[in-house]
């Protein structure tokens, strides 16, 4: 896969293809006391080709039980999920998934790190050394590539685990609140630079957020998600043009965004927190 393309794209959703599809998933879990909490009720959902897809909603709603379906990695009571027309029934090398916390082995150098899943999935790991590398460079961690995770920052130990979710080329990209634990001065940096990494690379990417600032900025739509039982409220497309920088939350356009999604969030006489 080439890194470089045209950072202009298309955000009308029925220009795409579609890649992925959720249809009437349903989450539950047995309490203790033996009663079914319902997490996720009743969601459906399509991901396109190539989409930068944000999820916020409100602690607990069920947005990271919904990536952790995607990933393969937790079961569902009920409904579709697929990837290209194939169920989502497990991890799946097509699947790329970073999370809050690096999670890097602090054994291995920056670049052992990003080659772990090719290792994982047997494959030869020269023949991906060069694409490591490359992903290194397009996060600016050239200079790095042989250093360990407790030589770099919080921001750098988070492109680290971005390159590695994608060094096996999958067809999405997942991230479940990938800049939460960053101060906010580097989650706005990464911000930027994620946007970077997503207009080169083509990826299709589905990330889980709390900041209505950050699901207007990056996404081409945002879905926003009731409290528990989690339920898709509404479906935004952001129709801001790319590349966006982050001026543009200035804008009187980005306010209408972000209080459309504060509103469902808050109630339209809150007045909320982006």
């Amino acid at each position: 896969m080439q890194l470089a393309r045209n950072s202009t794209r298309s955000t009308d959703s029925s220009a795409r293809s579609r890649l992925a599809s959720i249809r009437h998933l349903q989450k539950g879990y047995a309490s203790r006391d033996g009663h079914e909490i319902i997490a996720l009720s009743d969601i459906s959902l399509d991901i396109f080709e190539g989409e930068l897809l944000c999820i916020v909603g409100p602690s607990g709603c069920g947005k990271s039980t919904l990536l952790h379906i995607m990933a393969g990695v937790l079961d569902r009571s009920s409904g579709d999920v697929d990837l290209r027309g194939k169920p989502i029934d497990g991890p799946r090398r097509e699947i790329g998934t970073v999370f809050q916390e690096p999670l890097l082995l602090p054994w291995r150098t920056v670049l052992d790190n990003v080659l772990l899943p090719i290792e994982v999935h047997r494959l030869p790991v020269e023949r991906f050394r060069s694409r490591a590398l490359e992903l290194l460079d397009s996060t600016g961690l050239t200079s790095f590539a042989n250093k360990y995770p407790q030589e770099l920052s919080g921001g750098m130990q988070q492109r680290v685990a971005i390159a590695r979710a994608l060094v096996h080329d999958p067809a999405i990209l997942l991230m479940d609140e990938p800049f939460g634990a960053l101060d906010a001065m580097t989650r706005e940096q990464m911000n930027l630079d994620l946007m970077k990494l997503w207009s080169s690379s083509g990826k299709t990417i589905m990330l889980i957020t709390h900041s209505i600032s950050e699901a207007v900025l990056l996404g081409d739509r945002v879905v926003v998600m009731t409290p528990r039982p989690g339920r898709i409220a509404e479906v935004i497309d952001v129709e801001l043009p790319r590349p966006r920088t982050l001026d543009i939350t200035a804008t009187p356009a980005f306010g209408g965004y972000a209080k459309r999604v504060r509103d469902h969030l808050f109630g339209h006489t809150s007045g909320g927190n982006p």
